[in-house]
């Protein structure tokens, strides 16, 4: 089975995009990220030449955004009684932050082509059925997620559906570069991805079908003949 691990937080992103918009802060960060070992609020106050409470509050920012993660080390390297206490110290997260406007999801592409690959370079299988199985099967793990409505799930994916009569139009295609090079292998990917989304919410009422059009996907949910 797939498993989407790409989960995203747009607005989180964006919040954490802007708080680095504050130049002070944003010195911050990047000398925290240069450094090989986490950095304490001294070290960073005084390779910046700022005050002390300057630096803690805006690296205690960057840690609430996600942006970088706490540890407490004794720097002394000493331990038990008379140790003293563990010094704060800041290192960059884990965590990916990305902003696309209009949204994208090209590690989800990714990840879809890369299982597929792997698994027909296993099983002999070929790599454009086991890559519309894959599709297929996240799509319907997608649609089994929350209750979402039909509506909601696409716009929440960044299909930015609109209704034209008894059609639903998707106006973005979150794989759009991809699609445009690769249209043959990306949009056959979508119309599975979203075939099972449909079969996932018991959609009986529409189909997704291919039809390329300048300016939108290349998939649309047509109602069912």
């Amino acid at each position: 089975m797939f498993v989407d691990h790409s989960k995203e937080a747009p607005a989180g992103d964006v919040s954490a995009i802007a708080a680095l918009d504050e130049p002070t802060r944003r010195r911050l960060y990047e000398h925290v990220v240069r450094q090989s070992d986490p950095v304490g609020r001294d070290d960073a106050a005084q390779a910046l030449g700022l005050a002390r409470q300057t630096a803690a509050f805006h690296l205690d920012r960057l840690a609430d955004e996600g942006l970088l993660d706490v540890v407490y080390e004794r720097r002394s390297g000493r331990s038990g009684p008379g140790a003293g206490r563990p010094a704060k110290l800041y290192r960059r997260s884990d965590r990916q932050v990305s902003v696309s406007l209009p949204d994208r999801r090209y590690e989800l592409a990714g990840r879809l082509l890369a299982h597929a690959v792997e698994e027909s370079d296993a099983t002999g299988e070929p790599v454009r059925a086991v890559l519309h199985r894959k599709a297929t099967e996240l799509g319907a793990q997608l649609g089994a997620q929350g209750g979402a409505s039909l509506t909601d799930l696409l716009e929440g994916h960044g299909f930015e559906p609109r209704r034209e009569g008894d059609t639903i139009l998707l106006s973005n295609c979150p794989f759009h570069v991809l699609a445009r090079e690769h249209t043959e292998t990306v949009c056959g990917m979508n119309l599975h991805l979203l075939r099972g989304v449909l079969k996932a919410l018991g959609e009986s009422g529409f189909e997704a079908c291919l039809a390329p059009a300048p300016g939108r996907c290349c998939v649309r949910l047509q109602p069912t003949a």
